[in-house]
């Protein structure tokens, strides 16, 4: 009976040694949650400079203006004056000019054509908005009036668009922008692309 209460006696002990260690040791700390990563903000280019741009390498085109758009970037809005047939590159597919004026004044007539914002771009494409063979319009604007299908509300450089002219096989345009910024001028396929930046420092 004796041995049985010893035996009683010495579990309880283990038990209680057992109970008092886990009690003592320190609960280990739950790991932390990695921190979220974050998309790095695009780096908007720089260095266009606002000096007119023009290139004469492909001179004048028959092949007419079918369309001309307009976009949004993260950097920059684009215009773009399509040209199916033309082709593209470096060496230059079309002739054209792109520069600030003071203000813009039809090609023929000389008539003010108005244009808001803070500064105005004159486009001036070496190719016509009318098929040379029968002078049916191509392109479906009126001079004077906004281009057909575009709307810059929203846009945080381009303010305004006017179609000009057609006159002698060039195509001209006047754009609306916030105020004079950078811009450059790309050759694609099939595609003139004028892109006018959202601020001088490259912030978006």
């Amino acid at each position: 009976m004796m041995q049985t209460r010893t035996i009683y006696v010495t579990l309880a002990l283990v038990g209680a040694a057992l109970s008092t260690a886990a009690a003592a040791t320190p609960a280990l700390a739950a790991p932390s949650a990695a921190p979220a990563a974050t998309a790095p903000s695009p780096v908007c280019p720089t260095g266009w400079g606002s000096l007119a741009k023009s290139a004469t390498a492909g001179t004048a085109t028959t092949t007419p203006v079918r369309d001309i758009r307009t976009g949004r970037h993260d950097c920059y809005d684009r215009m773009v004056v399509d040209l199916p047939g033309t082709g593209g590159g470096s060496a230059g597919a079309v002739g054209y000019t792109v520069r600030y004026v003071d203000r813009l004044y039809q090609d023929g007539s000389g008539t003010h054509i108005p244009v808001t914002g803070g500064a105005v771009l004159e486009v001036r494409v070496a190719a016509p908005s009318y098929a040379p063979e029968t002078g049916e319009p191509t392109y479906p604007a009126r001079a004077g009036q906004p281009l057909p299908g575009v709307n810059p509300a929203g846009y945080r450089t381009f303010r305004d668009t006017r179609f000009a002219a057609s006159f002698e096989g060039d195509t001209q345009i006047g754009l609306g922008v916030r105020a004079r910024l950078p811009f450059r001028v790309l050759q694609l396929q099939d595609r003139l692309v004028i892109d006018v930046a959202h601020s001088w420092t490259g912030a978006r």
